[in-house]
């Protein structure tokens, strides 16, 4: 090479990215190919309990049937309209009265938070957060060169009153929230207390994101009303949903239930970023709606992930140290974990890893300062028989520090 070259400056990346840390989670999944590693860590639907047969039904009705070159072609920004249809009559059927003209298809729930960020948020914009709360909303967010700013929580979710002072203090522009089994601690933010977050940020004219890819894997107790059903929420509550965790994640289908003045704006970000959500899949999603029961379907995976909740729960007790705690959630897919003192659990992985188990350290899923002693553990993905030898194996991890 010559000296020429080796003087010439490097191209620069964007400035955006400077700040933006890689998923923890995404890189864990890329180290636990090995068949003997218990993984705890990744997020996702046992595959399993996919509708293997449905899906495939439905993909050859679409290319089979007479409009199968028309699934082929460029479709409208807004999406489907028959899938639109049965995701406005299933959120209908959950308490949150929604038409097809209040939604827009996005190419899963992640893109709807990009595109959120998109329409909703300036430069140096505040964005508030559970604390902890998902990882890649924070990235989303943190990408969009917002400040994002934590608020406290409980065993309930995010705090009302702690809420109110950050909100007179801060002046954001959006309220991000897992209020129904969240990722990462499981928990489930009650009625009265949505009535008042709600209530709270029409008050001080602030957006709220409502993310909700966990409501319908409920395995006890009594649906909640979501946040976007509550009195008062109409002009500022945005809902977003997924197939990911019914149906199957590589679908990457999702969408985003809007107030209508905020949808044209939302629309134009879609098309500015990928013009539609792919056709065919929104096809074949319809048709899977249309042909498979869909309801015995999410019973199926309820009843699975019930079992692999209680044999998770069950099994920590007789792992983990004197003063732990950890969240029992009514559903979802997560139990949050914190251990005594002050470990730092990124280190704990490295000797878990050694142990063939594995977990994400929970300091990634913070905002504020993180704490460093929690961990979160995903049960759907493992049997119950494979949970108990995984949580043996993590008790025999703890037991040497």
């Amino acid at each position: 090479m010559s000296s020429l070259a080796l003087s010439r400056p490097a191209p620069a990346l964007a400035e955006r990215l400077a700040g933006v840390a890689s998923s923890p989670v995404r890189e864990l999944l890329a180290l636990l190919d090995r068949p003997e590693v218990v993984s705890f860590a990744g997020g996702l639907p046992a595959p399993e309990l996919f509708d293997l047969d449905g899906v495939r039904a439905a993909y050859d009705a679409v290319l089979w049937g007479s409009s199968a070159r028309r699934a082929l072609q460029y479709a409208p920004t807004e999406g489907d309209r028959e899938l639109r249809a049965r995701v406005a009559a299933r959120m209908t059927a959950r308490g949150l009265l929604t038409t097809v003209d209040d939604l827009l298809v996005t190419s899963g729930s992640q893109q709807a938070l990009t595109l959120v960020a998109t329409a909703l948020l300036d430069p140096g914009a505040v964005v508030l957060v559970e604390d902890p709360t998902y990882l890649a909303a924070l990235q989303c967010f943190q990408l969009a060169g917002a400040r994002v700013v934590p608020v406290p929580t409980d065993e309930h979710g995010i705090d009302p009153a702690a809420l109110a002072d950050v909100l007179e203090r801060e002046r954001p522009a959006l309220l991000y929230l897992v209020p129904t089994f969240a990722n990462p601690t499981g928990r489930t933010m009650p009625a009265q207390r949505r009535a008042e977050v709600v209530e709270l940020t029409a008050r001080h004219g602030v957006w709220v994101v409502e993310d909700d890819p966990y409501g319908e894997l409920r395995y006890r107790g009594a649906p909640v009303l979501p946040l976007a059903a509550q009195p008062g929420a109409d002009d500022h509550v945005l809902h977003v949903g997924s197939f990911s965790k019914i149906a199957a994640p590589g679908l990457r289908l999702g969408w985003l239930r809007a107030p209508s003045r905020l949808l044209p704006a939302l629309t134009v970000a879609k098309q500015a970023a990928d013009l539609h959500t792919s056709t065919i899949d929104q096809a074949a999603a319809a048709a899977w709606f249309a042909g498979a029961d869909v309801e015995a379907h999410v019973m199926t995976l309820c009843s699975a992930y019930r079992a692999r909740r209680d044999a998770l729960v069950e099994a920590l007790p007789h792992a983990l140290p004197q003063g732990s705690t950890w969240t029992d959630p009514d559903g979802g897919m997560f139990v949050w974990v914190r251990l005594p003192g002050t470990p730092d659990t990124a280190d704990l992985l490295h000797r878990a890893l050694a142990h063939d188990v594995a977990f994400v350290p929970g300091a990634a899923f913070y905002a504020g300062t993180p704490d460093r002693a929690t961990l979160r553990l995903s049960f759907t993905t493992n049997t119950p028989e494979r949970i108990a030898e995984g949580v043996r194996r993590l008790g025999a991890v703890l037991a040497e520090v």
